[in-house]
């Protein structure tokens, strides 16, 4: 491992190197500046693919943690031939699952289910992402975009929220309307801003190329060569899904994503993200990519937090 601190690269107490040997029966032992893996052979070439993507990582990072090794072993499915990095053509360092590039940075998948989420959105005009907090459902949606418009692939970007309240009065918030619903798209704001550099952003919003609007503003529009993301869609009613999903026009695609373990709208009304997973199923173009806890990519406690509250509601 040529050019590797192969101290730093195992972490403290070979940690990095002790979680991926818990996954494995192969024989991983450093020794000097080298890393030698013996077992089957099949295994062999599946811990390569991931050491090789970890060295790739400790390159452009200068580092690797715990949280890193952990996220690289969610890329590979173990136990199926189709495994996930042949599956996606995703090899160490290759471009072909870079999303979007940064300044000294890019945005590429980092879990199984957002390599398939990444793969679907390509692919449909239409995809629901729907899954618990912190997955990166939002985040990748607004990358597809800048992406899909930095290619010249579409010529807009829409993003919407409903301004539902969750325990907080909308009537309470000093300031006129528009005031009052930006804390609603604040996180869509905090995406674009991560993506795009300000100047370049501020160009975007002023000529309306990219346009963050609150739910209720897109009725009775046409969006043409427009990527169009509803975000927070498990607070959308039936009849506001049906609203955002028949603005789409000619050469337009849509992201939508929620948590419908999150809904604040009043339990009389049946959350839009619910029910249109029976109505829109089996249709052409139209795809849904369903996020896991095990995907969270946040703060390592937020797997806890969410397993802790899924067990109090089964308690109940």
């Amino acid at each position: 491992m040529e050019g590797i601190n192969l101290l730093n690269f195992a972490g403290f107490n070979d940690n990095n190197i002790n979680h991926i040997r818990e996954c494995f029966d192969s024989t991983i032992v450093l020794r000097g500046e080298n890393l030698f893996v013996k077992g089957d052979e099949q295994e062999v070439k599946t811990i390569e693919r991931i050491i090789n993507e970890l060295v790739f990582l400790y390159n452009r990072q200068g580092e690797i943690s715990t949280e890193d090794v952990k996220l690289i072993l969610n890329l590979v499915d173990t136990g199926d031939d189709n495994r996930v990095l042949e599956k996606y053509n995703v090899t160490s360092g290759d471009v072909k699952d870079i999303i979007l590039f940064k300044k000294n940075d890019f945005i590429k998948p980092r879990t199984r289910t957002q390599l398939i989420y990444h793969k679907k959105s390509l692919e449909n005009d239409i995809v629901f992402a729907i899954g618990p907090a912190g997955t990166g459902k939002t985040y990748l949606a607004v990358a597809f975009a800048v992406s899909a418009l930095k290619k010249k692939q579409v010529n807009k970007i829409v993003l919407t929220r409903p301004a539902v309240e969750a325990g907080e009065n909308l009537g309470f918030l000093p300031g006129d309307l528009s005031e009052k619903v930006d804390p609603y798209l604040r996180p869509l704001y905090d995406a674009l801003e991560d993506m795009i550099p300000f100047e370049k952003l501020k160009t975007y919003l002023e000529r309306n190329t990219i346009e963050v609007v609150p739910l209720a503003y897109m009725r009775g529009r046409t969006l043409n060569n427009s990527f169009v993301i509803l975000d927070e869609a498990q607070n959308t009613t039936t009849i506001q899904m049906k609203m955002f999903l028949t603005r789409l026009g000619a050469n337009s695609r849509a992201i939508i994503t929620g948590d419908t373990t999150q809904i604040d709208i009043p339990k009389r009304e049946l959350s839009g993200l619910v029910q249109v997973q029976k109505i829109l199923d089996g249709i052409d173009g139209i795809e849904f990519v369903f996020f896991e806890k095990s995907d969270v990519v946040r703060h390592k406690l937020v797997k806890d937090i969410i397993e802790a509250y899924e067990k109090h509601n089964t308690e109940i």
